[in-house]
């Protein structure tokens, strides 16, 4: 099966010396996603960009996403899985530490509108899995846990791997090229959409990024650029 790799960098991108760099590198049909404003973490207008990517994509998608990137790819992907063939999502951010229109301050954090309830809440409907480390800063390692079994995930703990990202030492990373490689490899006869039965793409009002817009201009007068 041919297919396009999509990266889908974190909070403030990944810059030149980051692991998702190097993977692009690796890969000749990896391309990175575009259109997004990786200082501002607004889930409706990255999860649009990711699901543009998606929609343009020649072939089958993989997705490999890292932190506030894999809250915009599950939600992306949720209104089309049946053009994504699998998601590696690294180092997932607590969607309680963000609201719809960012980050939230330290005492609000947790105890107000956060964007727990605008992801998918079952199954993906595709293979997924969710690399974590027991001291990462942006999530604990039992709230990446308990989205990776809500999303039918396999979770991998990774140990003591800060955020997975260049402060914590990861540059170049051949065991994620590999794992990708071999879930690309163990799945490659599968259908899309097979898993949890045949699902078919999301659009309108019950798209769940339509509803993710609705919510966030009920927050900021948000004005959709793309239509749903």
């Amino acid at each position: 099966m041919r297919h396009t790799t999509l990266i889908v960098p974190g909070f403030h991108g990944s810059g030149v010396t980051h692991w998702q760099t190097w993977l692009e590198a690796q890969l000749p049909d990896a391309r990175r996603v575009t259109g997004i404003d990786w200082d501002e973490p607004v889930l409706a207008r990255w999860a649009g960009a990711v699901r543009r990517e998606i929609d343009g994509a020649a072939h089958a998608v993989w997705i490999v996403a890292h932190s506030f990137g894999c809250l915009a790819s599950v939600v992306a992907a949720a209104d089309r899985p049946e053009r994504v063939a699998g998601a590696l999502l690294v180092a997932p951010a607590d969607p309680a530490r963000f609201g719809p229109l960012g980050l939230c301050d330290e005492l609000s954090a947790g105890h107000g509108d956060d964007l727990g309830p605008w992801l998918p809440q079952g199954q993906l409907g595709f293979p997924c899995a969710v690399i974590a480390s027991s001291n990462d800063p942006w999530v604990r390692l039992t709230v990446a846990a308990y989205w990776a079994d809500r999303w039918g995930g396999r979770f991998i703990n990774i140990g003591a791997a800060g955020h997975i990202n260049v402060d914590s030492g990861f540059g170049p990373w051949p065991y994620c090229l590999e794992l990708l490689q071999r879930m690309q490899q163990a799945h490659e006869d599968l259908p899309l959409g097979a898993i949890g039965g045949a699902r078919l793409s999301h659009k309108g009002r019950r798209s769940a990024l339509a509803k993710l817009r609705h919510h966030t201009r009920g927050s900021l007068d948000f004005q959709p650029t793309d239509p749903v």
